[in-house]
């Protein structure tokens, strides 16, 4: 993948990752994450019609929050969205979803039965985890990669068979 894929904005007005130097996209009002790059958001209420993400959006979507709920299981349980790097680049970001990916398998792999029957084994502060029953939420991290994995896959051939 190149940069250019990673931050390729298929329709105006997408959200993407962008230099905290430049501020938020069209209809985010922050931009997530620590470091030079941050990821367009906006609180909720989220803007209606949902504004069209990058490839860029999705993959560092995934990747902090595979992060951030590994943490949230089995580390530290302190990691908020204000800790994450955002990757500016195509390279950082497959780093970043390996590492993400990598760290959610170790907590499930250090989860046994009992944990996954129990409501709040993820204190994951951005969803519903410490309500869940944790199988609840390993259902719901394998919802948002294969959604998101499946619209990556596509942007990816779009972006491959688009027109110069």
């Amino acid at each position: 993948m190149t940069d250019d894929e990673y931050l390729w904005e298929p329709v105006p007005g997408c959200w993407s990752v962008r230099r905290h130097s430049e501020g938020p996209g069209p209809r985010a009002t922050l931009l997530t994450g620590t470091g030079d790059w941050g990821r367009d958001a906006a609180p909720a209420p989220h803007p209606s019609p949902p504004p069209f993400t990058t490839l860029a959006w999705r993959l560092t979507h995934l990747s902090e929050m595979l992060t951030l709920r590994a943490d949230h299981v089995a580390g530290s349980h302190t990691l908020t969205r204000d800790d994450y790097r955002v990757s500016g680049d195509a390279a950082g970001a497959v780093a970043a979803f390996d590492a993400g990916a990598a760290a959610w398998r170790q907590a499930l792999l250090c989860t046994d039965d009992t944990a996954l029957d129990k409501v709040g084994h993820s204190t994951y502060p951005h969803g519903s985890d410490p309500e869940d029953v944790f199988i609840d939420v390993v259902w719901w991290v394998n919802q948002e990669l294969l959604h998101h994995g499946a619209e990556i896959a596509l942007l990816r051939d779009l972006f491959r068979a688009r027109r110069h």
